[in-house]
């Protein structure tokens, strides 16, 4: 019965859309800042399936010309899903109403299949475990000396040396938005399983585990994001197309990521004084015997260090090479701290934690994220939100909106984020304080009660990152002058089509 319910309304929906195709065109109003038009039934499918290739850039365009920063968006089959560039409304369902504000029904659907129930597709009570357990663990100063460790082993043994590799010899093209998943990628399999996947090694193998994890991703973004959901459910049903690729892919993800959890508890079981350093050694230890529910969460931790770190690397590169003033004060940073210990030349980069945050918040990690309503609720706008309506906070246009960054928003400026505190001097040197964003209204690291657990450790894998490649070589990316890279999005952001780049020794740190 319900595979004939879906069937029809499949072909109902279908149907509709030939028969509104050509009035679609021709009835649309000319200006360009009409809303969607929005049809009976099938919503705003049109609007939706056109802007599908630019679905971030096109929603922030309407968030910038709304006078509210906030609109309304119709799907198919009368669903809605409320957009918001307005600090006043974020803080809203991430903080002051953040009990009505969950997941949600829609994602969980969408990425159960996936994330299971791991703690970024989780509500309630099983959220509240996952997050209590994990702050704990994220807090304890183990842990944190753990993560530096793996990022200094990956950085010395693998990325430096591949970059070298690279820079000897004639010129050799690489993708660095692949070179950094790879990293990002090896990096958190480690800090979260214990498991080195080798994923950035001379060759650049195809390992199985990275490629299907990166297929689960994608195309369950696709699923969350698809105009006409019922299209995926009833190919799920059948097994074909994309929904047949996304179970291979889960499953070779799953199958690994379980049998790493199985080996984990019986090394633990052999070695009772084994120095649990690992995410999952330490979730293990904890009391938690559910292998499934272990595993939901290392694979949403995963998910998290792997994508939006070389998300924000790949970005922040490209604008260095455009504004070689921001690499020169960076370099000047670099060469002061050289001799510092880690932890201190870290925490004193005030100067290079500004240029991330700065290219984060014109090209954030996680673009939009959304939640849904759990009863009725008004919006301080006015909006009115019925229960089970999606509401999501645009990130993307926040960080480009004029009125919260002025008329410079466009500019590439880290000074915006620093308070001078001496300086300059008579090198031209000048010492800065950091001031931080209200995060309501920068919320790249989310905020309230879901801020991002992993938020330091992520700057810490940044800077390192930073100073280890700046210090020797110079990223110098190979697209004709003008053309910009674009910018797509799938649970994370991306650089369509990769990062082409050559790398070129550096001679002298303080050159630009």
């Amino acid at each position: 019965m319900e595979l004939v319910v879906s069937l029809f309304l499949l072909g109902l929906s279908l149907l509709l859309l030939f028969l509104s195709a050509s009035r679609a065109h021709t009835s649309r109003p000319p200006s360009s800042l009409a809303l969607p038009r929005a049809y009976p039934l099938i919503g705003s499918v049109f609007s939706i399936s056109s802007n599908k290739h630019r679905r971030v850039l096109w929603i922030a365009d309407i968030l910038h010309r709304s006078p509210s920063a906030t609109f309304t968006l119709h799907r198919s089959f009368g669903s809605r899903q409320v957009f918001t560039a307005d600090p006043a409304v974020v803080q809203h369902i991430l903080k002051t109403h953040f009990p009505i504000y969950h997941k949600g029904y829609a994602l969980h659907r969408a990425l159960g299949d996936f994330l299971g129930n791991g703690i970024f597709n989780a509500d309630g009570d099983t959220w509240k475990f996952q997050r209590q357990l994990s702050s704990h663990e994220f807090n304890t100063r183990s842990l944190r000396k753990f993560v530096e460790t793996v990022v200094d082993t990956e950085l010395s043994d693998r990325l430096l040396p591949f970059l070298s590799s690279a820079a000897a010899g004639d010129p050799v093209v690489l993708d660095f938005q692949d070179i950094l998943q790879r990293f990002t990628f090896d990096n958190i399999c480690r800090i979260a399983f214990g498991f080195d996947p080798a994923y950035l090694l001379p060759s650049l193998p195809e390992t199985k585990f990275a490629k299907a994890f990166e297929e689960g991703t994608k195309l369950s973004s696709e699923r969350f994001n698809a105009a006409i959901p019922l299209v995926w459910k009833i190919k799920k049903l059948f097994n074909i197309g994309s929904e047949k690729r996304l179970r291979v892919a889960i499953s070779e993800v799953r199958d690994l990521a379980t049998r790493i959890v199985r080996e984990k508890k019986q090394e633990l079981r052999e070695k009772a004084s084994l120095d649990s350093v690992d995410l999952l050694s330490r979730f293990l230890n904890s009391g938690i015997s559910d292998e499934n529910f272990v595993t939901d969460i290392v694979i949403s931790f995963i998910l998290a260090g792997r994508d939006t770190t070389s998300a924000a690397l790949t970005w922040f590169f490209w604008l260095l090479w455009k504004h070689p003033n921001v690499e020169k004060e960076i370099l000047k940073e670099i060469k002061e701290k050289s001799d510092a210990p880690v932890y201190e030349e870290l925490k004193d980069m005030v100067y290079t934690h500004a240029a991330l945050c700065e290219s984060m918040r014109l090209y954030p990690p996680v673009p939009v994220d959304t939640k849904e309503a759990a009863m009725d609720d008004v919006l301080p706008d006015g909006t009115f939100v019925k229960k089970g309506t999606r509401v999501a906070y645009h990130v993307y246009a926040m960080g480009r909106s004029e009125k919260l960054w002025s008329s410079d928003w466009a500019e590439f400026r880290p000074e915006r984020w620093l308070k001078m505190v001496e300086g300059p001097d008579a090198e031209g040197t000048t010492k800065w304080k950091f001031v931080a964003m209200d995060p309501f209204t920068y919320p790249v690291f989310q905020a309230g009660p879901r801020v991002c657990l992993g938020k330091e450790m992520a700057f810490l894998q940044m800077k390192r990152i930073v100073g280890g490649v700046l210090r020797r070589f110079k990223v110098v990316p190979v697209a004709a002058d003008g053309v910009e890279p674009v910018y797509i999005a799938h649970l994370t952001s991306l650089m369509k089509n990769g990062f082409p780049v050559r790398i070129e020794k550096r001679s002298d740190i303080t050159s630009n």
